[in-house]
C-alpha cells in the first residue's frame, strides 16, 4: 500500500501526455473526418464560415486602397496564425460529435464556459502577437526591397514585383521569413488549442505538447502545414468565398489530428 507521501505526489504531478507518430494516411483520415463533421453541422457555415470571407474582403479593400497593399498577402497568410484561435468553437462541435452528443452551432459558445478559457486566451494572445510580428517583418522586407522603388499604384506594384531584382528579392526573402514564422506557429498551435479544450490543461503544457508532437513527426507535420497553406490559398478564390468551407473543414480536421497524435 503506497504511503501518504507517494499518494500525494501522484496527485500533484500531472501525467505528461504521450505523443504518437502519425503519417500521411492519418492526415487524410483527419481531413475526411473534418469534412464529415462539417457536413453534419452545416449551420456553422452561417455562424463561423461566412465571417472569414468578410474579413478577407475587408482586408483586401483596405490594402488596395492605400499603403497597406504590400501587406495584403501577409494578412491573408496570417489566417494560419489566427485560424486556430477562431476554430476553438469548431473543436467543441467535433468533440460533441465524437461523444455522440447533440450538436448545434450554439454549442460553439460552450467554450466560454470551459475552465480552460483563460489558458486558451493566453495562448491566443501569444498567437496574435506572433501574427503582428509577422506583419512587422513583412513590412520590413518590403521597405528594404521593393519599397525603395516606391510603386505608385497596384498595377505598378505587381509589375515591379515580377520584373525587377528588388521584386524577386522581396518574394524570396518574404517567403523565407514567412516559412520561419509559419514553422513556429505550427509548432506552438497544431494540437495545443484542442488539447486545452479537451483536457483543460494550462497553455504551457499544451504548447509543450504541441512542440513535442511536431518534433516526433517533423515530416508529417510539415506536410500538414503545406496542406493548410494550400487549402487557405485555394479558399481565397474567388474573392475569399472558398474560406467559408476551407476554414471549418480545417478546424474540424485539426481536432481529429489532435486526437490521433496525443494520447495518455
Amino acid at each position: 500500500m503506497p504511503s501518504q507521501r507517494s499518494m500525494a505526489d501522484m496527485v500533484m504531478v500531472p501525467t505528461t501526455p504521450m505523443v504518437r507518430r502519425i503519417d500521411a494516411r492519418d492526415l487524410r483520415d483527419a481531413l475526411a473526418m473534418g469534412w464529415r463533421d462539417f457536413m453534419a453541422s452545416p449551420t456553422q457555415l452561417l455562424f463561423l464560415g461566412i465571417i472569414y470571407p468578410l474579413v478577407g474582403l475587408v482586408a483586401g479593400r483596405v490594402a488596395y486602397g492605400g499603403d497597406m497593399l504590400p501587406l495584403l498577402y501577409p494578412m491573408v497568410a496570417g489566417l494560419a496564425f489566427v485560424g486556430p484561435i477562431a476554430a476553438v468553437g469548431l473543436y467543441e462541435l467535433s468533440r460533441r460529435r465524437e461523444r455522440e452528443e447533440p450538436v448545434s452551432w450554439l454549442n460553439t459558445l460552450d467554450v466560454l464556459r470551459s475552465r480552460a478559457i483563460w489558458s486558451i486566451a493566453a495562448l491566443g494572445l501569444l498567437m496574435l502577437t506572433l501574427f503582428l510580428l509577422w506583419l512587422g517583418a513583412a513590412q520590413l522586407v518590403y521597405d528594404t526591397t521593393l519599397g525603395t522603388l516606391h510603386p505608385a499604384s497596384a498595377s505598378e506594384f505587381v509589375r515591379l514585383l515580377f520584373a525587377t531584382p528588388e521584386g524577386w528579392q522581396m518574394i524570396v526573402l518574404g517567403n523565407a521569413v514567412g516559412l520561419l514564422f509559419g514553422a513556429v506557429a505550427l509548432a506552438l498551435s497544431v494540437v495545443s488549442f484542442p488539447m486545452m479544450l479537451d483536457r483543460e490543461v494550462d497553455w504551457v503544457i499544451a504548447m509543450q505538447t504541441s512542440v513535442r508532437a511536431v518534433m516526433a513527426n517533423p515530416g508529417t507535420m510539415a506536410l500538414w502545414g503545406m496542406i493548410v497553406v494550400g487549402a487557405l490559398a485555394l479558399g481565397c478564390l474567388p474573392a475569399f468565398v472558398g474560406l467559408a468551407v476551407v476554414m471549418p473543414v480545417l478546424g474540424h480536421a485539426t481536432w481529429h489530428l489532435y486526437r490521433m497524435t496525443v494520447r495518455g
